[in-house]
């Protein structure tokens, strides 16, 4: 599966999504996109998911009608510290998500 980490994550938690294609928005020159940007040009490069921190994409986007799914990460900061215990339940999420759905993992 091709993941992408928003801008507003640490790049280093590609290494924690084992057997899948991982890249960061800022490490493919992508920073700044906004939203409903990026979104589109995820879904028309090949992505799969998009994950974030940013909760209110939901409010923001229309997601129901992209090609790919959003994993929203619930943690207390986008510290790398923070978000790294919640790999495990991504990669569980991964078995099952769907295009066009928002997950919160908490």
């Amino acid at each position: 599966m091709r993941l992408l980490l928003d801008e507003n994550l640490d790049w280093r938690l590609s290494r924690d999504l084992i057997g899948h294609e991982t890249d960061s928005v800022p490490l493919l020159g992508w920073g700044g996109t906004k939203n409903g940007a990026l979104l589109k040009r995820a879904a028309e490069s090949g992505y799969n998911v998009l994950i974030t921190i940013d909760g209110g994409i939901f409010h923001e986007q229309n997601i129901k009608s992209l090609p790919l799914a959003v994993i929203a990460l619930r943690a207390r900061t986008n510290r790398l510290a923070d978000t790294r215990s919640l790999m495990p339940e991504v990669l569980r999420m991964l078995g099952s998500v769907q295009p066009g759905t928002l997950v919160f993992v908490e």
